[in-house]
């Protein structure tokens, strides 16, 4: 019974490691990238991005290496988390906290910067789902994917490069306040690097203790808890009313996650990822329905809607319970 509440405690100390690991590496890193005056949404589509994917990258990374030390079913089950929490993290990220911050905050977005990193989004998803159909992630299938990646970044660095000519001047900051900050980078990295493990194992023990699959709770519970920098991240753009730098590292997250954290899971595994037909046929299609509704009626209208934020959370919460009871 004490080891079953251990157990617990080391998986809370997990997710808070993460979201304060999260939210120092976030804070340090746009102030780095902003004192070379690179634009907000730019800078949550990369840096932020990268930053608040570090969780999922290496929960799922350490779910596949851990794989390859298994054999039969008890390695299926770490590569069906390491799938299940990088797309289930993309769901979150759009179904519910994207979906919140446009409840609380519709914005007007900036067609020249969304539209490229929306379709590319988009596309990435529906590359993964067509991949996905034979039930298996081969090394030479994540090649499609970590091209979509390539592309991604060069348009980023292209869009930055464009937009800095713009920019008069940029912030200049104290040298001591430059290397304060690269320590709390540091700082943050490593709190979030032990939170990720501290998930991935005892997530993996509490599937066990209550009899739920892995690949469940790498779609729910470690996939909301590897989320939660994106939503500090959200919640401080909305407090600070700069919604463009939420919506750039949530649509930059979701790439990442795709198109980045698989194609490096098979590499690390060695060999394909099996998927499940349930993931296949329901959760990467489900995935793929949230991103539309939030991602393509802006590229007509220029402005997100309340309406899409609680059609995204009403089917995401509908999934959760399907997916839990189901």
């Amino acid at each position: 019974m004490t080891e079953n509440i251990f157990t617990f405690i080391l998986f809370g100390i997990g997710i808070l490691l993460i979201v304060k690991g999260g939210d120092l590496f976030v804070d340090s890193a746009s102030f780095i990238a902003e004192v070379s005056g690179v634009p907000k949404f730019i800078i949550g589509a990369t840096i932020v991005s990268l930053a608040t994917t570090m969780p999922e990258m290496l929960v799922s990374a350490l779910a596949a290496y851990d794989s390859r030390f298994l054999t039969g079913a008890m390695a299926d089950d770490k590569v069906l988390m390491a799938i299940g929490n990088a797309v289930g993290s993309v769901t979150c990220n759009i179904g519910m906290i994207l979906a919140i911050s446009i409840l609380f905050m519709p914005s007007i977005i900036e067609r020249k910067k969304f539209i490229p990193k929306a379709i590319l989004l988009i596309v990435s998803i529906i590359s993964l789902t067509l991949l996905c159909l034979s039930g298996t992630l081969t090394l030479q299938k994540s090649i499609v994917l970590l091209i979509i990646f390539i592309i991604f970044i060069a348009e980023n660095i292209k869009g930055a490069k464009s937009e800095m000519q713009n920019i008069p001047s940029v912030q200049t900051a104290a040298k001591g306040d430059i290397v304060k900050k690269v320590v709390f980078l540091i700082i943050g990295a490593a709190a979030i690097v032990i939170g990720s493990e501290l998930l991935v194992d005892k997530g993996s023990v509490i599937a066990k203790m209550l009899g739920v699959s892995e690949k469940i709770i790498g779609f729910t519970a470690i996939a909301i808890g590897t989320s939660l920098p994106e939503l500090v991240t959200t919640v401080s753009s909305l407090i600070k009313k700069e919604p463009s730098l939420g919506v750039g590292n949530i649509i930059g997250a979701n790439l990442i996650d795709i198109a980045l954290i698989l194609p490096v899971c098979a590499i690390i595994k060695g060999g394909a990822l099996p998927v499940e037909a349930t993931t296949a046929r329901l959760d990467i299609p489900i995935c793929l329905l949230v991103t539309c509704i939030a991602l393509i009626p802006p590229m007509f209208t220029k402005k997100f809607m309340k309406w899409q934020g609680a059609a995204m959370l009403t089917t995401y919460v509908a999934y959760l319970i399907y997916t839990c009871i189901g």
